[in-house]
């Protein structure tokens, strides 16, 4: 490769990978088969019977862990959240525990931060004591969050959302001159997980600013999130965290505020992903694995994850990787997702940089439609944040996208490695991009191969 950063292109040819794409979606079906959600004890418990009020302004949160505790005590069960509008804080799922919410009822969550207690948690890619997520098990074995009922954040610009800061054009969030923010507790957090002080040292709570993600099961087995509706998370919505065995399926996912990722798998193995409808003010899904030197401790890459029959609307991106990728990620499967939206960025996105560092492979995407994305239908960013201002080496490598359709993009690709760092081995076969009206970006990458693509109705070899 030329130091300019030149670009092989290839029209066919074999995937010289030690897989091919038929091997490694027998793959993807295999997790479909392993991934087995959890199965609860026929019993129930009525938040109700304990003494909690739907009046949307009685503070439930005693109550419910009362329900909670009484599911425990009787070896399981669910704990229902009947009809009504329930006001609760932090609520903290245990082993054999489906909270179901139903059809008509409302979680509303409280938004005084002293509702949400420190928890062992992790924010950004690093772990920390913190205010707990809203919804929240640790070390915890088969649990469930499940039901056609609403769990409302309530993230606004009067509450959690101000608190990231001016976030660039014209979207603050409510943040005005004068405001506390999380600049200051964010890069003490960065400066201890660098330092490498344990992470229960590191705490935050009050007076750092930092926003509990919504849901969030920490080093937990056996999790099955079905059916809710999210709206308005204080910060990421659904971050399962070094779990095994998650299974998320016909959620539906809102929120326009900042940083509010609608599912982000962080260190996760074996996790099914389907039926679930995203419209966020980031990433729709993001697949991470820590950040810098936490990410390093820890050295657990997500992997073995396959996402299906999936919307996406608004976003950064649709399909991402990364940013806080430092664990590294492989084995990610995406097929049969529709994105539709101007305000969605990117498609399948990658990100990452040379302070993450992380190896990134084995990819595999296919019959992904898409109406139109306001950028590129795919990009591969090693410029991202810090670029190419740090000692390790990002990697990605054997990315395989099949039968997708594009109705309008700015871009195909956008493929940007770095001098010592470049994107291997990108494959786009039986594919179709309408309306593109700028040329693909392609710097610092090695190996794009082409089979059957179009571009603007026209058979194209190479992509410029």
């Amino acid at each position: 490769m030329a130091g300019t950063g030149a670009v092989a292109l290839v029209a066919s040819g074999k995937i010289p990978a030690a897989t091919s794409s038929g091997e490694a979606w027998e793959r993807a079906a295999d997790i479909a088969r392993n991934v087995k959600p959890p199965t609860f004890p026929d019993r129930v418990f009525d938040i109700t019977r304990f003494g909690a009020v739907a009046d949307g302004t009685t503070l439930n949160t005693a109550m419910i862990a009362k329900a909670i505790e009484a599911c425990v005590a009787a070896g399981g069960g669910r704990v229902l959240v009947p009809a009504g509008k329930f006001l609760t804080g932090a609520i903290h799922l245990e082993s054999n525990v489906e909270l179901h919410v139903a059809e008509g009822a409302t979680l509303s969550f409280d938004t005084n931060p002293a509702s949400y207690p420190l928890v062992f948690t992790r924010w950004e890619g690093m772990e920390l004591m913190n205010y707990s997520p809203l919804i929240y098990a640790f070390e915890q074995n088969n649990i469930g969050i499940t039901g056609k009922g609403t769990l409302d954040g309530q993230g606004s610009a009067r509450h959690w959302w101000p608190w990231k800061g001016k976030w660039g054009g014209t979207l603050d969030h409510g943040w005005v001159d004068g405001m506390p923010t999380q600049l200051e507790a964010r890069a003490r957090l960065f400066n201890m997980a660098e330092a490498g002080v344990p992470p229960e040292k590191r705490v935050f709570g009050e007076g750092g600013y930092l926003r509990p993600p919504f849901i969030q099961p920490y080093r937990c087995r056996n999790v099955l999130i079905e059916g809710v509706r999210l709206r308005n998370s204080p910060f990421w919505n659904i971050h399962p965290v070094l779990c095994r065995n998650v299974t998320v399926r016909g959620v539906d996912v809102f929120g326009h505020g900042p940083n509010n990722d609608g599912m982000d798998p962080e260190s996760v193995d074996h996790m099914l992903i389907e039926d679930c409808s995203f419209d966020t003010g980031d990433d729709c899904i993001a697949v991470n694995s820590g950040r810098n030197a936490d990410g390093r401790r820890l050295d657990v890459p997500s992997q073995n994850i396959l996402i299906r029959n999936c919307r996406m609307k608004a976003g950064h991106g649709g399909v991402v990787v990364g940013s806080q990728i430092s664990g590294g990620a492989r084995w990610v499967f995406a097929e049969q997702c529709h994105m539709d939206s101007p305000d969605l960025w990117y498609a399948i996105r990658f990100k990452n940089n040379a302070l993450r560092g992380g190896l990134l492979e084995n990819f595999y995407y296919r019959d992904i439609d898409v109406g139109q994305v306001g950028r590129a239908a795919i990009t591969c960013d090693f410029n991202y944040e810090e670029g190419a201002n740090g000692a390790f080496t990002p990697q990605l490598r054997n990315v395989v996208v099949e039968r997708m359709r594009v109705a309008k993009a700015g871009r195909v690709l956008d493929s940007q490695g770095l001098p010592k760092a470049p994107v291997d081995d990108i494959t786009l076969r039986e594919c179709e991009f309408n309306q593109v009206t700028q040329p693909s970006t392609i710097k610092y990458t090695r190996s794009v191969r082409l089979e059957n693509v179009r571009v603007n109705g026209a058979l194209v070899k190479s992509l410029g």
